[in-house]
């Protein structure tokens, strides 16, 4: 199984739109994936509510998709908060992951997605060698919320073919 993590908890955010491209393609390609949006769940406590999370969306993955603004140079404390109130041997360990960045800047999160890949090596997870930055996101995304720039498509539709395989 697959799960899509927008890595936000941020409302009407860019990176959930994204997010959701990669749901949409994925589909596209007659792949199935689970959703979990980060806004929608509270993931500060590890709980109820967060252990059912885990066990439908963590646990029985063995590959996922984070989609990740860029918060002050690096990825969001509440994406570092779901990891570190997870099980992690039974959530990530062993697991594949595609990283992609994304920003109103030109960077695309360049240096977030390499400090979560330091934290997800450590966590014994493979994480695929395409992390993709979206650079400009708030001027990507079309009037149908949907991305609008050819070239990006490309590059998303490219990565996922490879992680695929991966």
């Amino acid at each position: 199984m697959v799960t899509i993590i927008s890595g936000t908890n941020r409302k009407n955010n860019n990176t959930k739109k994204i997010a959701l491209e990669y749901q949409r393609l994925l589909k596209e390609m007659q792949i199935d994936s689970h959703f979990l949006a980060l806004d929608e769940i509270n993931v500060a406590e590890r709980n109820d509510l967060f252990r059912k999370m885990e066990k439908d969306y963590l646990e029985p993955s063995d590959k996922f998709i984070i989609i990740m603004p860029e918060y002050n140079g690096s990825y969001p404390g509440i994406l570092k908060l779901m990891i570190d109130n997870s099980d992690v041997s039974k959530a990530w360990h062993h697991k594949k992951v595609l990283l992609t960045g994304v920003s109103t800047g030109r960077a695309g999160n360049l240096r977030g997605m390499e400090h979560l890949t330091g934290t997800l090596l450590h966590m014994k997870m493979l994480v695929h060698p395409n992390r993709l930055p979206v650079s400009v996101v708030d001027k990507m995304i079309g009037e149908h919320e949907q991305i609008s720039d050819a070239g990006t498509l490309r590059a998303i539709n490219n990565q996922l073919n490879e992680f695929i395989n991966f």
